[in-house]
Order: structure tokens, then sequence, then C-alpha cells
């Protein structure tokens, strides 16, 4: 994805928000809003920015799960099934 394609001043912005908006959400691709010549902003639809923070969340949590294994936190799977099991049904 380039970003250069879609820069623009925030005069264009102001004077054009709901095709903007109509753009973003065709096209999926986010816009960068510059002021005096100088990148200040980014916006995009609403569907990509949730797709983005779930990916981040899941990237988290795999960096997460990964230093659990770096600092040997981990469970064998039988152990962690068993576990579960047992804590499912009581026993």
């Amino acid at each position: 994805m380039r970003f250069s394609a879609q820069v623009k001043p925030i005069s264009y912005l102001k004077a054009n928000a709901a095709e903007i908006l109509l753009n973003l959400a065709e096209k999926q691709e986010p816009m960068v809003i510059t002021q005096n010549g100088e990148a200040k902003a980014v916006i995009q639809d609403i569907a990509s920015f949730e797709q983005a923070q779930e990916t981040l969340a899941l990237l988290k949590l795999l960096a997460l799960g990964n230093r659990d294994v770096e600092a040997g936190r981990t469970t064998p799977a039988r152990a962690a099934i068993e576990k579960l099991r047992s804590t499912t049904t009581g026993h």
C-alpha cells in the first residue's frame, strides 16, 4: 500500500468530507492529511480500523506467549487438557 496516492491537505478534507468518507469505506485505504505541507493525521474507515485493532491484539497475545515460553512458564499440553477437563467436570 502506498500512502503517497492518498495524501491530501486539510482543506481538501474540509471541502470534501462526505466524499472522502465514501471513498474510505469503498477502497479501505487510509488517507494521510497534511497541514502546512506536513503530515498531521491518518484517517481510515471503521472496518479497517477495527480489523487493525484485532490484529494488534492478536500480535500482543503472541508476544506475551513467546515471553512465557522464553521464561519457561509453560505446561505440557496433556496436563493443560487434564486440568481443563477436571475444572469443567468438577473432578
